[in-house]
């Protein structure tokens, strides 16, 4: 069944669709790669068509791939996919740009984060209606972080308590990120990073252990691995 995005809300996600994935291994682009019978990019617009607030999903394919990202979209959400760019940067432009009047907030989230709850975008979405300019969800670093040279030698142990993991979808009031867009000079992959330059202030929420990001094999693992434990 088409899940039913909800025309009175404020909020459109961009999906940046385009990348190639080479750490996964050869084979399609990775959002096209298959988790549990389904691609990437099929999982994570579902669970992004979930969210109340979302009126809007535009998604940057591969150019390649734009009808067929169509045609595999076309039962899961009514979609709006473009062609994305060589880099995630342009790919978010092409989205921003294809996003229709209404929505005042405006979601950047990866399809490699493919099993991001609902919850999480309605997270994002309210603290960005709530006042602020920029908000990114983020996990606290349990790992012992250290500062390595050239030559491999540990320079120093890095106090991790103020450092955080940061996930998608990060929120943008729709003017914020459009001028952070139109003023970009060298390509991020973060569009808090582009903000950041413009002097914007960027908030926090709590993350999901559930938005982890596929990028090598063992990743598609463990998220095998959470489908089956969730189902």
């Amino acid at each position: 069944m088409t899940a039913q995005l909800n025309p009175r809300g404020d909020v459109a996600v961009l999906v940046p669709a385009a990348g190639a994935g080479v750490r996964l291994g050869p084979g399609r682009p990775k959002a096209l790669r298959l988790l549990a019978g389904e691609p990437l990019l099929v999982h994570a617009v579902r669970r992004l068509a979930a969210a109340p607030s979302v009126h809007t999903i535009v998604v940057a394919a591969p150019p390649a791939e734009v009808q067929a990202v169509r045609e595999l979209l076309a039962p899961v959400a009514p979609v709006i996919v473009v062609p994305g760019g060589a880099e995630r940067q342009a790919s978010v432009a092409a989205a921003l740009a294809a996003v229709p009047a209404g929505p005042t907030i405006v979601l950047v989230h990866d399809a490699a984060r493919a099993l991001t709850p609902p919850e999480l975008v309605e997270s994002v979405a309210a603290a960005v209606r709530g006042g602020r300019d920029a908000v990114i969800p983020v996990l606290p670093v349990v790992d012992t972080i250290k500062e390595v040279g050239a030559d491999e030698v540990v320079l120093g142990t890095v106090d991790r308590s103020a450092l955080r993991a940061v996930q998608t979808p990060q929120g943008f009031r729709r003017a914020v990120l459009s001028a952070a867009h139109a003023a970009a000079g060298d390509s991020l992959t973060d569009d808090a990073g582009l903000v950041e330059k413009q002097g914007v202030a960027v908030s926090c929420v709590p993350g999901s252990e559930y938005a982890v990001k596929i990028t090598r094999p063992f990743d598609l693992a463990l998220a095998e691995h959470l489908l089956a434990a969730a189902g």
